[in-house]
């Protein structure tokens, strides 16, 4: 088959069972990789079982910083999670594989977790890991977040974060991570990369536990020009998006990206992904796997 001729992932039968309302994720997520020679290893941290993918040890310089990716394989029960966050496991898995492939340096760690849906921070899982780091003195990785990235045209890279309460120590390090997402996002996607605030995903554990973490995510073109002139208009709103915590059915529809209504509900379906999305997080992926931060 040519490559032009293959379905998009997210109309493949791998996707359409890990998207069904009462899918046993860790199962599936475990036989896929087992099917692509993948090596992992499920890591328990409190009642959270997440995925660890084990590169080669080559794969490792001491000269730069380890960039870790969190992608929750979780999703609320009465949603198929196309977007949150089935979409990112298959993108991902997609990319490890072109890691492999490559058999170069990338500094790259990643882990599925567990327990994003969860909406109190420190119940994450992924606080979990980050306390598991913490423990463990690892704290100068650049941790970058994936989170509905399967829906648009727009990379966005999260601000939020920019105003959590730290030490100076903490700011700086969370800046510099920030610019490096801009970076990236700017070699990914020239005109086609906003920063705007984002609802908090795995990134609230990891900062919680005082360790920087930046969150990517996807949106329609209008759907991000909106938000941003509501962003604009109204200096409180941004306060209001990251403190809700019981969906947005209390807030004007037209305020809030259509994106994000439809996730944790029934129309969080493979109908509402689009192509766009797969083909702009793979070139993100591309530069992100390349892009070197000097320990």
């Amino acid at each position: 088959m040519q490559e032009h001729d293959q379905k998009p992932v997210f109309l493949t039968q791998d996707f359409t069972e890990f998207t069904q309302l009462d899918a046993d994720r860790l199962t599936i997520l475990s036989r896929i990789l087992e099917e692509k020679q993948i090596p992992f290893s499920i890591i328990p941290i409190d009642d959270k079982k997440h995925v660890y993918i084990q590169f080669a040890q080559s794969s490792y310089s001491p000269l730069f910083k380890i960039k870790t990716v969190l992608v929750h394989y979780d999703k609320d029960p009465e949603s198929q999670g196309a977007n949150d966050n089935s979409a990112c496991v298959f993108q991902v898995i997609e990319w490890i594989e072109s890691l492999i492939a490559s058999n170069t340096v990338h500094n790259i760690r990643i882990f599925f977790t567990d327990g994003e849906e969860i909406g109190c921070a420190i119940d994450q899982g992924a606080f979990g890991i980050a306390s598991r780091f913490k423990k463990l003195g690892l704290t100068n990785d650049e941790v970058f977040v994936l989170d509905g990235c399967g829906r648009g045209d727009v990379l966005v890279i999260s601000s939020t974060g920019k105003k959590a309460p730290g030490n100076a120590e903490f700011k700086k390090r969370f800046y510099e991570l920030y610019e490096d997402a801009i970076s990236i996002a700017k070699s990914a996607a020239a005109e086609n990369w906003i920063t705007v605030p984002v609802p908090y995903s795995d990134n609230a554990g990891f900062i919680a536990c005082g360790i920087p973490a930046v969150a990517i995510t996807i949106l329609p073109r209008d759907e991000a020009t909106l938000y941003m002139r509501k962003l604009q208009k109204d200096k409180q709103f941004e306060t209001f998006i990251l403190e809700h915590r019981t969906g947005y059915s209390s807030m004007s529809e037209k305020d809030i990206p259509f994106t994000w209504r439809l996730m944790h509900s029934k129309q969080d379906d493979t109908a509402s992904l689009t192509p766009e999305a797969f083909a702009l997080m793979k070139r993100f992926l591309s530069f992100l796997g390349r892009h070197k931060t000097m320990a």
